[in-house]
């Protein structure tokens, strides 16, 4: 098995046995990871001639974070979300129009705002998930299940 196979099969594995909170930090590592990349190819891509082809690769990486944060709007629940939800759904569509803007212009400096803003939102995730977990293996300890 070569070096791909054998990532591809892990992040598979992670990614199959991921809880709901690992799987969101995954998504906003990804959306990250993808803004990231967009920002390095713009920083390379500065002066009076614009390679075409990394024009469509800093698209195509922007794209990639508008479409995770798509899911991330479409999976909001509203009903016991309330307030948080709809303060999110604004978040993101926010975040949505400002890719979208910074896609057109070749906007560096609204990429890294947003990139910088989903990092707060992805630090905080993975806080919430890792508590929750802490609180679930605090609960299993002290269950009897001798009877």
């Amino acid at each position: 098995m070569g070096y791909r196979e054998a990532s591809s099969s892990y992040k598979e594995t992670r990614i199959k046995t991921a809880g709901q909170g690992q799987l969101i930090v995954m998504m906003y590592d990804g959306a990250i990871k993808h803004l990231t990349r967009a920002i390095e190819l713009l920083n390379e891509n500065q002066g009076e001639k614009k390679d075409p082809a990394s024009i469509e690769l800093i698209s195509k990486s922007i794209m990639k974070t508008e479409e995770i944060i798509t899911e991330f709007m479409i999976s909001l629940d509203f009903d016991q979300g309330g307030e948080i939800a709809k303060n999110l759904f604004s978040l993101y569509t926010w975040f949505n129009r400002e890719l979208l803007e910074a896609n057109i212009s070749q906007d560096v400096k609204r990429i890294i705002n947003v990139k910088n803003m989903l990092s707060e939102l992805r630090n905080t995730w993975s806080e919430v998930s890792t508590n929750a977990a802490a609180q679930t293996n605090r609960e299993a300890v002290g269950l009897n299940i001798a009877g």
